[in-house]
């Protein structure tokens, strides 16, 4: 359950409750009234609707009837199949749905105690990296004693409807439910992290090994509680066409199951079987399914014994769930959304991750040094006026997991502005004691590029080397202001932190041993050349790195007298007269070995472009020559803000 709960609109719903039994009274809900207003954002889509409480529908209403599954519900005259698709996925997980739908007992019907029920409900959303209460009314929207938007195939269970109006008090109006993806409403319900797929992009309906790749992490995401949806988009077709085999264009399928089907007999010691690779879908609406092979009536399911198909739940009816192969869903739908619920916890048998979670905003402004609405990676004069955050890579090679969301504005439509914008980010490898903004990029490497997209929420997955690193969410075009959250999950703990001084803060620790007067940025790629150390030729290199009483190692390379660093380091210099050294060292058991050094002025002045510098031994730049060279590139300004 979630630590700490916000309350929507500040309603609390054991405060209502509680004045409404004293009063004798059913709630009304002022903040979401049953009018017009919470139905439409315009006036143009307006009809007759009456609202009516459950006790005007049905006999006996409840919030659950035998508890909750996939089937429970279908979608109304709402084009919200991705909310109800979501549903679906969030239906097979108990501890999921008790998360959305607090207390579910206390909130249930007692027939015995009428005297207890108010009229009112509750329910929880993670809502832009908080969990949010939401209250409303039992009044629903209905035509001719019917409810007209989600309701349940059974007609006293109103759970489906009451979450609905719920999400839809959260959105503004139900209007501002139609047209979505059931990744956001996932999100929303769980807090896990959206990624969105383009099948036909990726090749997966041609490509058999990258299917497969795909199956398998489909099935790990199932397994370890994610949910997955999918939608087949066709520019040239309407949406809610329906295909020559039975799917529906530009509507929100959930996959309810994925397995590996044998078929064939077992023999002694092994299986001599033919291996499927299967999925089921549901349709929301209930009904309309797939018409090819392995549809419900299809003649390949006479190869499935009896208690195989019952240990698939294949039920040869048209309610809308439906088992195909993987290859045939890869070749007939165009778009997949994955949720995956990221495992941070440290009782489980799972990989466990590390969680940093930061808010932001993009906010513009007509100083450049205060802007942080900078756009993407194309607009190169302002894509560092963005906000910055560092964090680290502490194993020498490490898997990431980075999720930017904006905030949900759809409760923006009434205003007309209640489209998402186009998100995305960039990961820069910056140098290794990088403290404050980035203002230009030379030495710092472009390791990263999530997709540009205009979804709540935009993922990458990247495995990363040792060392640190600059994440910059930016929007496509500079100078939108909008909000986010960003999150990032490591194997060990990053220490992700904004970065918002521009350069080092004047105190009085400066005032004693003087502020720093040069900026300069060191690039040590490589060497080559150096003295062979051990008996088969090779060395242990690393480099050393001193200016100014500081110093940076890098990591030592291992059997090898042609290292590659690729070390970046930035010095901010008092005493400009003291040279930079760069050592070369020869890692041994005891007592480490050097290898010889280049010594440099690093001026403003000095060449900017990448040198190779002939190694010397210990003393000034004119020391004697020793075997090996240093590929290195050097920036320095006075100006503490350049870069």
């Amino acid at each position: 359950m979630p630590s700490s709960v916000q309350l929507f609109r500040d309603q609390n719903y054991h405060e209502l409750k509680g004045q409404c039994i004293q009063q004798g009274q059913l709630f009304e809900d002022p903040e979401f009234p049953a009018s017009d207003e919470s139905l439409y954002y315009d006036s143009a889509t307006r009809g007759k609707v009456e609202w009516k409480r459950p006790k005007d529908l049905c006999e006996d209403p409840r919030l659950l009837v035998n508890g909750m599954s996939s089937h429970d519900f279908q979608q109304g005259r709402l084009g919200n199949c991705w909310f109800v698709a979501a549903c679906s996925c969030l239906a097979l997980r108990k501890s999921l749905w008790q998360q959305v739908i607090p207390d579910y007992n206390e909130q249930e019907w007692d027939p015995k105690t009428p005297g207890k029920y108010a009229g009112i409900f509750r329910f929880r959303f993670w809502r832009f990296g908080e969990w949010t209460e939401v209250v409303v009314d039992d009044l629903l929207p209905t035509q001719g004693g019917e409810l007209i938007y989600c309701r349940s195939n059974v007609r006293n269970e109103l759970w489906s409807a009451l979450l609905e109006k719920a999400y839809a008090k959260l959105a503004g109006s139900y209007q501002a439910l139609d047209g979505g993806c059931a990744a956001e409403a996932l999100v929303d319900f769980t807090g896990a992290v959206a990624e969105s797929i383009n099948l036909a992009e990726g090749k997966y309906g041609e490509v058999i090994s990258e299917q497969m790749k795909l199956f398998e992490d489909l099935m790990k995401v199932h397994k370890r509680g994610g949910f997955i949806s999918c939608s087949i988009s066709s520019p040239g077709r309407p949406s809610d066409a329906e295909t020559e085999m039975g799917l529906i264009v530009g509507h929100a399928y959930s996959v309810t199951a994925i397995r590996k089907l044998r078929l064939g007999e077992r023999l002694l010691f092994s299986f001599q079987a033919e291996k499927l690779f299967m999925i089921r879908l549901r349709n929301p609406w209930g009904k309309k399914e797939w018409l090819g092979a392995w549809s419900d009536s299809s003649e390949e399911w006479k190869k499935v014994s009896d208690s195989e198909r019952k240990n698939l739940g294949l039920t040869v009816k048209n309610d809308g769930e439906f088992w195909m192969t993987f290859e045939d869903w890869c070749k007939n739908f165009t778009d997949v959304d994955i949720c995956r619920t990221v495992n941070t916890s440290y009782f489980s048998l799972h990989k466990t991750w590390e969680k940093e979670m930061m808010s932001g905003a993009w906010a513009k402004h007509p100083e450049p040094l205060l802007n942080r609405a900078g756009g993407c990676f194309d607009n190169r004069e302002t894509f560092l006026q963005n906000p910055q955050y560092l964090f680290d890579v502490k194993k020498a090679e490490d898997k990431v997991l980075v999720s930017l969301q904006q905030q949900d504005r759809r409760q923006y439509k009434k205003e007309g502005k209640g489209d998402n914008i186009t998100i995305g980010f960039e990961i820069l490898k910056v140098e290794d004691n990088r403290r404050y903004r980035l203002h230009k990029l030379t030495v710092q490497e472009r390791v990263a590029t999530s997709p540009y997209s205009n979804t709540r929420s935009v993922f990458l997955r990247r495995s990363l080397q040792q060392g640190r690193y600059v994440l910059i969410p930016t929007t496509y075009i500079p100078g939108v202001p909008a909000k986010f959250i960003l999150r990032l999950y490591t194997d060990v703990p990053s220490k992700l932190r904004e970065l918002k001084a521009d350069r080092p803060k004047m105190t009085c620790w400066n005032l004693l041993c003087g502020y720093p007067r040069r900026v300069t940025q060191i690039k040590v790629h490589s060497a080559e050349g150096l003295q062979k150390q051990d008996r088969s030729g090779g060395a242990d290199p690393y480099v050393l790195i001193k200016c100014d009483n500081q110093s940076r190692r890098s990591p030592v390379q291992h059997d090898t007298t042609s290292p590659v660093f690729n070390t970046q380091v930035i010095f901010y210099r008092r005493d400009i007269d003291s040279p930079v050294t760069i050592q070369v060292w020869h890692r041994k058991l005891l007592s480490d070995e050097f290898l010889g050094q280049a010594v440099l002025a690093a001026s403003p002045a000095d060449p900017r472009e990448q040198q190779r510098l002939r190694l010397r031994g210990r003393g000034g730049r004119e020391a004697a020559e020793v075997p090996g060279h240093i590929t290195v590139k050097v920036l320095s300004s006075d100006d503490l803000a350049e870069l």
